[in-house]
């Protein structure tokens, strides 16, 4: 996810999209934990791409 994509979009999309991510960390960690995730690198992109949307959503929510 580019941080270009993400200044796209207003402040419920970010909502939602922080939502799911957030979600997709869990389902992430929980087939870590259970040994049937292969490709581990995907939980350092998911933190990453939720940290990108929440300093894009509070930015945006401080220009209000």
């Amino acid at each position: 996810m580019k941080v270009a994509e993400i200044k796209d979009l207003d402040v419920e999309q970010l909502e939602r999209r922080v939502a799911e991510t957030r979600r997709e960390l869990f389902n992430l960690r929980f087939q870590n934990a259970t040994g049937q995730l292969e490709n581990t690198g995907q939980l350092k992109e998911v933190r990453r791409n939720i940290a990108r949307l929440l300093t894009v959503l509070n930015k945006k929510k401080q220009e209000r």
